[in-house]
């Protein structure tokens, strides 16, 4: 939690001039509890209690490293092809970025709730991954048409593709699907009613970037997966490389 706030302080410092505008919208001879955001407070707050349950700082150091990097990479992509643009016009804006690790971790929370109260049959959650992510893979077709020769929106069909198609494990990859749209939602009416960033639909929020953001859950869970793998690998080499032969 000390992390996270110290995270919005330097936001907050590194972009003042943002801090300022917002500041310029209150009007002080008004009651300030009538124009809070009590959108974005909510969410603040219930982001900010689900990173404190069962926090586990190696699993949620990964879990950082790979939300950083992912949001990173959506960013540019949406930005640079104009799917979406932010109020400040950057492409993409550096302090949207420290949201992604933070929703990931929310999103972890999430799933390990779901894993508790959710059944455990493997055929009905095969049969829902299958519908559900070609639901998805044909909405995301439809939104991203417009920039189809964009090399950027080629890579992320592709990398989509290769996700859906390679499942390693069909129950959290639903679950994770689910949560990572379920805070989206939510993310998204906040961003897109204040007009912190807009789609080029103009929808207040498109349905696809909601969904989205379940398949961005889901993505940087694999990627974590394949992280970690690679590091236990490595250390596992380094250690026979360093060790005397016996």
């Amino acid at each position: 939690m000390s992390a996270f706030l110290a995270i919005v302080f330097v936001i907050a410092v590194v972009w003042w001039p943002l801090v300022e505008a917002n500041l310029g919208y209150i009007d002080w001879s008004r009651p300030l509890w009538s124009q809070l955001d009590w959108l974005l407070l909510g969410v603040f707050a219930a982001m900010s209690l689900l990173i404190m349950a069962g926090p586990d700082v190696q699993a949620d150091a990964w879990i950082v490293l790979v939300g950083a990097a992912g949001g990173l990479v959506i960013e540019s992509w949406g930005t640079q092809t104009l799917l979406w643009t932010y109020f400040t016009f950057e492409r993409p804006p550096l302090w949207i970025i420290p949201a992604w690790p933070i929703a990931s971790l929310s999103i972890d929370r999430l799933v390990r709730f779901l894993q508790r109260v959710t059944p455990t049959s493997s055929t009905a959650f095969r049969c829902t991954y299958w519908l559900l992510f070609a639901v998805f893979y044909v909405l995301m077709l439809v939104f991203v048409w417009p920039t189809a020769d964009k090399s950027l929106t080629l890579m992320a069909l592709a990398l989509c593709a290769l996700l859906i198609l390679t499942p390693t494990d069909h129950r959290l990859a639903v679950l994770t699907f689910v949560a990572g749209a379920g805070l989206g939602y939510w993310l998204e009416r906040w961003g897109t009613t204040r007009e912190c960033w807009t789609y080029y639909t103009r929808q207040t929020p498109p349905l696809f970037a909601v969904l989205a953001h379940g398949m961005a859950a889901v993505a940087f869970w694999r990627v974590g997966l394949l992280a970690r793998s690679l590091h236990v690998r490595l250390l596992e080499r380094t250690r026979q490389w360093i060790l005397p032969v016996q």
